[in-house]
């Protein structure tokens, strides 16, 4: 049985596809969006999180880690990262809670077990379960005997995907697959790789691929200021989508509920500044796409 590392299962969500849903969250992603909401969910491997605010200097994690990986500082307890092993005896020792994994190896029929547990909440709301990340793509062997057990208990089942993924990972998962919700966020491929890290080439080649699938495709716009709001940027995308025979999309504003996990892991949230669009902006986007016949709607 295929086992992935989750960092999240998260139960009664309402904005992971249709209905009251149960969405999983498979760690690691190839992408790198300076806007990530998620930063614990990029890496492919356990990392341990480590909260200041609610830290009392006790010093127990500084004394008990067996490769002096924490130390004391001004600033508060401070992880070396290439050093820490995960071993997670910090964890332990800390009183408050302010350590944690990010992550833990599971197998398909545990996850299983946990998602099965609202089945009766699925079928009276219309939801399901959904695979997001992270990509969850990355994780295709395991995705796809997920969904086959959903399937073959009658649970809906949704993918949530940046699309940078290979043909033979769609073609495992999309025989179980009854909703693709699909991140698009830069036409350009040079500004892709500019605030995400790697071009769009393979995405582009994945919605083809999945609009030509005959699984139901529902496009997501994370609407990023200064990065991807742009008309230019929104008329080609809305041309694109359409030339696919795709109706539907939804606008995700900028938000930084996320910013703080990057204190967390010890990284640089860089587009603090940024301030979300306002409704007035966000309402002539949805215009650029109603113009080309889309279907738009604003997702919070």
């Amino acid at each position: 049985m295929n086992k992935a590392i989750v960092f999240n299962i998260q139960r009664f969500s309402i904005q992971d596809g249709p209905g009251i849903r149960t969405t999983v969250f498979l760690k690691g992603c190839p992408l790198r969006c300076l806007w990530c909401s998620n930063p614990e969910s990029q890496n492919s491997f356990l990392e341990m999180g480590h909260r200041n605010t609610i830290c009392i200097r006790c010093g127990r994690c500084v004394e008990i880690c067996p490769v002096k990986a924490s130390s004391m500082t001004e600033e508060g307890i401070k992880i070396d990262r290439e050093l820490c092993t995960n071993c997670g005896k910090c964890i332990q020792s800390c009183v408050v809670g302010a350590r944690r994994f990010y992550g833990e190896v599971m197998s398909v029929d545990q996850v299983f077990q946990e998602v099965k547990r609202d089945k009766d909440f699925y079928q009276d709301s219309g939801g399901g379960v959904t695979a997001s990340g992270g990509e969850p793509l990355l994780h295709a062997d395991f995705v796809a005997e997920l969904l086959q057990c959903c399937w073959e208990n009658d649970i809906h089942t949704c993918i949530e995907t940046c699309g940078y993924a290979d043909k033979d990972a769609w073609e495992k998962v999309l025989p179980y697959t009854n909703l693709v919700l699909f991140d698009l966020k830069l036409m350009d491929p040079i500004t892709h790789h500019k605030w995400t890290g790697e071009s769009n080439e393979k995405i582009v080649d994945s919605l083809k691929l999945v609009a030509g699938s005959g699984v139901p495709v529902m496009i997501r716009i994370p609407v990023i200021p200064g990065v991807n709001d742009s008309d230019k940027n929104m008329k080609e995308s809305a041309k694109y989508i359409r030339s696919l025979g795709l109706k539907k999309v939804q606008l995700m504003p900028y938000h930084r509920y996320g910013a703080s996990k990057y204190e967390i892991l010890d990284r640089h949230y860089s587009l603090s500044e940024l301030k979300p669009q306002s409704d007035k902006q966000l309402s002539e986007i949805i215009n650029i796409f109603q113009t080309h016949d889309l279907d738009c709607e604003i997702v919070r």
